[in-house]
């Protein structure tokens, strides 16, 4: 693959370049994972930054139709537009529908806007694996606005927030009472939380679940990383259009505060931090699922652990020092476990 060719046309703004651009950073071969690192690494260097938006909400709360309506206002005031959204792939088959572009018809078509619906596979936290990669291939193109749907899972659905500018959550009128809004997790680190669907006979009831939520809010200690108001809960609706424009104003002031006052990049380097960290993380597991004596030392032991023979952590334990060691007679050997 010519990695220097298909990172010219990136940068140029290719859309299909851009997709099988995607396709290879999310591609496990290890041959594909060396092309993508050096098409990341040229993309890189032209140093092009998009705001960063992650999307989150449960179920049924509308954030194709949020994300339709909310793009489509962007593109019309001349901003280009990226949306990589995920989704949750079978547990069995390992499968995944991949509809985000039939719920995003409008959005689909505009010459602005691009869509990449990619699959969650096994990655938990709400989006997938390479995420912050697709990102930084949708920067590299030159669009104006990357956002980020995750999933749509719950309250532990927060990795989202380590490769976006701004996390917005999305939520449904009556979804819950204020003490939603102190728990820890993704309460916790939502910039905006935007109630949906303030519109005919659910108005009143968007309204009164804004007010809980803010209320709820003000009792959260204030990060460092926000000014004064924020984070902030706001009502809106994707069938009318209202509160849209507020929503996005909201999202200026707190980013423009960020950058002037020196936390959107300390924000960007810790979360390239995370994911160096995470990188390293993925790849010890595979280094211990491609060691075949220490496939066989799993098998043995996880029989043990699952006959009661032999306690998890002990187990576990066992493993990472023969690996540690390096000692292949050791990860071989039962060590007095039959």
């Amino acid at each position: 693959m010519d990695t220097a060719d298909l990172a010219a046309r990136v940068l140029a703004g290719e859309r299909r370049a851009l997709a099988r651009a995607i396709t290879l950073v999310e591609s496990g071969r290890a041959d594909h994972r060396v092309a993508a690192a050096d098409l990341l690494a040229r993309t890189a260097a032209a140093g092009r930054e998009a705001l960063r938006l992650g999307l989150s909400g449960t179920p049924g709360v509308g954030k194709s139709t949020f994300i339709e309506a909310f793009g489509m206002r962007l593109v019309a005031q001349g901003l280009s537009v990226a949306v990589l959204a995920v989704d949750p792939s079978s547990a069995r088959s390992g499968g995944s529908i991949l509809g985000d572009k039939t719920r995003m018809e409008r959005l689909a078509r505009e010459p602005r806007a691009f869509i990449r619906p990619s699959p969650s596979q096994t990655q938990l936290g709400g989006i997938a694996r390479r995420s912050r990669e697709a990102v930084a291939l949708c920067e590299a193109a030159g669009f104006d606005v990357v956002l980020v749907e995750t999933v749509g899972v719950g309250q532990s659905e927060t990795v989202v927030a380590e490769v976006s500018d701004v996390f917005v959550l999305l939520l449904a009128p009556a979804g819950g009472d204020e003490l939603q809004g102190v728990k820890r997790g993704i309460m916790e680190v939502a910039d905006l939380i935007l109630v949906n669907k303030a519109d005919g006979e659910l108005e009143a009831a968007a309204q009164r679940t804004r007010a809980d939520y803010a209320g709820a809010l003000r009792l959260l200690r204030r990060r460092p990383q926000d000014p004064e108001g924020f984070p902030k809960a706001l009502c809106v609706s994707s069938m009318t259009g209202a509160g849209l424009a507020e929503a996005w104003d909201e999202i200026g002031v707190l980013a423009g505060w960020r950058k002037a006052e020196g936390h959107w990049q300390a924000r960007r380097a810790a979360q390239a931090r995370h994911w160096f960290e995470e990188e390293v993380r993925q790849g010890l597991l595979a280094m211990l699922r491609d060691d075949a004596g220490a496939r066989t030392r799993m098998a043995r032991l996880g029989r043990a652990v699952a006959e009661g023979r032999a306690a998890p952590a002990a187990a576990a334990a066992e493993v990472l020092a023969a690996f540690r060691a390096g000692d292949a007679e050791a990860l071989d050997a039962s060590a007095g476990v039959p």
